[in-house]
């Protein structure tokens, strides 16, 4: 039966749509649910939200990563100026000992020597120890190594002046070579006047401020008639005494108590200890009838005591090499 009217139940409005969906060409509707739009959206924004938190934390990571390697090639450049710093020292510690070195094997040489103020061996010793002192300041270090190269130096310049004086007679005299003899040419010869230069009238003399220079009053000592060699060594050994006693104080200011403190009988004594046949008054002939009666020295011979303190006295002097450390 072919019905054309319309109807308003519902089941041919639902049998419309059926047949409308099933229409080629129609739109397909969305399925129904009962979601409303809200919570159609809410698994997007998780996976969003997820996604800016993945770049932060990478973010964050990254710059964590860069700090740490910026601060590890802060403290590889600090370390690499450490070690440059450490090898600079080392060098410059190397430095100071081969000069300390120099100057111990400079020192060597003067051992035995009877001069104990030539070798400042306090003054080395502060030098020395001034290396332990510094040891990790550079700059201090170069400053000890040259001065201890500078005393190197001047030591080493008076044992070369002292074998050039060995080596010559600058006067042509007796005196000259028997005092080089006597001071292995760390003691000079003066011809002057003596009398000047110590302010009395004497055949000899050495100064307080020059103790390595004997002074013979030339117009005495070479000019007299009666003046011999036998009477010049005396005089010699005698001023060679005080060279000794101005270069040694401290074993001197021992020994010369056992002549009251007085200088002139000891030096006297000196030379009667250590010139066989020597005297204080001699008999000086000048021609087959005339002679001279000549008295040197102060008057007064020492006895075997005062000889005794005199030898003991000698083999305490001088210089003995002792290695320095630091």
């Amino acid at each position: 039966m072919l019905v054309s009217s319309a109807s308003s139940s519902p089941q041919p409005a639902a049998a419309d749509a059926e047949l409308a969906s099933e229409s080629p060409g129609a739109p397909i509707a969305p399925p129904s649910t009962d979601l409303d739009e809200s919570e159609h959206l809410v698994p997007w924004k998780r996976r969003r939200i997820g996604w800016i938190i993945t770049v932060i934390l990478l973010g964050v990571a990254l710059i964590a990563t860069g700090a740490v390697l910026a601060v590890t090639l802060i403290g590889l450049e600090e370390a690499r100026e450490e070690i440059d710093h450490q090898r600079d020292l080392i060098e410059k510690k190397e430095t100071f000992a081969f000069a300390a070195q120099e100057l111990m094997a400079t020192a060597a040489q003067f051992d035995g020597l009877s001069y104990g103020t030539i070798v400042e061996t306090r003054y080395y010793t502060r030098l020395i120890g001034r290396g332990w002192d510094h040891r990790w300041n550079g700059d201090s270090l170069d400053r000890d190594a040259e001065e201890v190269r500078t005393a190197t130096e001047e030591l080493a310049g008076v044992l070369a002046a002292a074998q050039g004086e060995a080596a010559a007679n600058a006067t042509g005299t007796f005196l000259e070579s028997l005092t080089d003899q006597l001071g292995a040419g760390f003691v000079k010869t003066s011809l002057d006047t003596a009398d000047a230069v110590c302010d009395e009238d004497v055949w000899g003399c050495v100064g307080g401020d020059d103790p390595f220079t004997i002074h013979y009053d030339a117009a005495q000592i070479n000019a007299q008639t009666f003046m011999s060699d036998w009477l010049r060594t005396g005089v010699a050994y005698h001023e060679y005494a005080h060279v000794l006693q101005m270069t040694n104080p401290e074993p001197t200011a021992t020994a010369d108590k056992a002549f009251g403190g007085d200088w002139e009988t000891m030096a006297d004594c000196y030379a009667l200890t250590y010139l066989p046949g020597w005297t204080l008054d001699h008999t000086t002939w000048v021609s087959d009838y005339e002679y001279w009666e000549v008295s040197v020295g102060y008057g007064y011979t020492c006895d075997e005591g005062q000889r005794q303190v005199i030898r003991e006295w000698v083999d305490s002097l001088g210089y003995t090499h002792e290695p320095i450390s630091q």
